[in-house]
């Protein structure tokens, strides 16, 4: 057996499934459909379901997950479907898969695999690809020995030293030795386009206010980006649409601009390896100035996917970026009872339709206030020579009165706390009487010295 076989053989394009879930106390499953994220991630893999088995324990069962009246269930479920794939709402040990395979004579992937699996169909980048080949590869490394499982023939039950290591025992050397190689070139790797990403992310916040897209997945991100910008963003109703972050400038108007960047979609359980693969690719979301986190609002489930979407950010270091709630798809609701149960709980949320842009003038005057921070009202004196703060005070600022004097161009303003820092650091030969208005709701920013 060839290393990364059964990698290529995870693909589960057509092929019909039996999903399967084990319930456990506190699994976070939702008890109205407990399975609907997995009969969604089969469907984006391109597997036809076919059927579905369900299982209430305290516990799994160590040698097969599932109890043994329900193996046998599962068995004779696959063979009357003449089901070729079985997929575990849960996670399973190597041992686990493996039993399971010999009892229903079909593959079985677990939910980290399936995941994994649909990942790997969907990478486009490059980045994207040695993140998910650096996934692949932890999630296999631990279950090599399961992968060989024809070692228990060679030496199995004789004794063990010198002379009973078998051709099958040198290769599971030989493929661990492989396998913890191509990790440590493809981390390497990873580590050079992290330390890029990272440059490029802070070079990008020293000249724009930058706002992250987060959420569940096929919530609607890359609808709503390709709705306020000319991005162009692959959209699908399907999860996992996006893998590769894609960042543009998004004009909020009256001269306010920011850098808006999609982001790879969450699930619930998201594997802990992927996350960290994909660390670069979330750089966005870390360093964000704010993260609009988009919900679908006409799904049931949108606060437990909150619960998720903040659980994600935290683990990657975002959990002190401000934040701002988006309800998407309200045009799907079929009336506005949910929506107002939504907007109760989740006060500040604001309701749109990326689909329709229903709401989301809403959206940018939240960001462009946010961007702004405090809002300042000043009387400008700006010297005739110094035409780049005067371009970009009449291009960024809200002129509310205009003089000109032997001095100079004497012009009272208004703008943000960001736009004046911004002034500040380009150097500007412009003098100002000091004064500011009231801070705006968010309150952010500092008065000018």
């Amino acid at each position: 057996m060839e290393l990364g076989k059964r990698e290529q053989s995870v693909a589960v394009a057509a092929e019909r499934a039996v999903l399967v879930g084990v319930l456990l106390p506190n699994d976070g499953l939702d008890p109205h459909d407990p399975l609907g994220e997995l009969h969604a991630l089969a469907d984006t893999a391109g597997a036809a379901v076919v059927d579905t088995l369900m299982q209430k324990r305290a516990k799994p069962d160590a040698a097969t997950y599932l109890g043994k009246g329900k193996l046998q269930e599962l068995k004779e479920m696959v063979k009357f479907h003449d089901a070729e794939v079985v997929l575990f709402e849960n996670d399973l040990s190597p041992s686990q898969i493996a039993k399971v395979e010999e009892a229903v004579e079909v593959k079985v992937l677990d939910r980290s695999e399936l995941i994994l699996d649909i990942f790997a169909a969907r990478a486009r980048t490059a980045e994207a690809r040695l993140q998910v080949e650096l996934a692949q590869l932890e999630y296999t490394y631990p279950r090599l020995r399961a992968m060989w499982s024809h070692l228990e023939r060679i030496v199995g039950g004789s004794p063990t030293g010198i002379g009973t290591r078998g051709p099958g025992e040198q290769q599971l050397e030989i493929d661990r030795r492989i396998v913890q190689r191509k990790k440590a070139q493809l981390k390497r790797e990873i580590a050079q386009v992290q330390q890029r990403k990272t440059r490029e992310v802070a070079a990008r916040n020293v000249d724009h206010f930058t706002v992250g897209l987060v959420g569940y997945t096929n919530a609607g991100k890359s609808t709503f980006f390709n709705t306020v910008t000319e991005g162009g963003a692959y959209a699908d109703d399907k999860l996992f649409a996006t893998l590769s972050t894609r960042t543009r400038l998004w004009k909020l108007g009256e001269g306010d601009q920011v850098m808006l960047s999609d982001t790879v979609g969450f699930v619930r359980n998201l594997p802990h390896h992927l996350v960290a693969s994909f660390k670069a690719t979330l750089e966005e979301a870390i360093n964000a100035d704010l993260l609009l986190i988009i919900l679908d609002a006409a799904d049931p489930n949108a606060k437990r996917m909150l619960e998720t979407v903040s659980g994600v950010l935290d683990d990657i270091g975002a959990k002190d970026n401000p934040r701002l709630v988006v309800l998407n798809k309200t045009d799907k609701l079929e009336n506005n009872a949910e929506l107002l149960m939504l907007t109760a709980e989740l006060p500040g949320a604001i309701p749109i339709s990326a689909a329709t842009g229903v709401g989301i003038d809403k959206v940018v005057e939240s960001v462009r206030t946010a961007s702004r921070g405090r809002t300042h009202e000043l009387e400008m004196t700006v010297p005739h020579a110094d035409g780049k703060t005067l371009h970009y005070l009449e291009t960024r600022a809200v002129i509310l009165e205009r003089d000109y004097t032997n001095d100079g161009v004497t012009l009272r303003v208004k703008l943000g706390q960001r736009q004046l820092d911004q002034l500040q650091a380009m150097g500007t030969q412009a003098k100002w009487d000091g004064k500011t208005s009231e801070p705006t709701a968010n309150g952010w920013g500092r008065s000018p010295s």
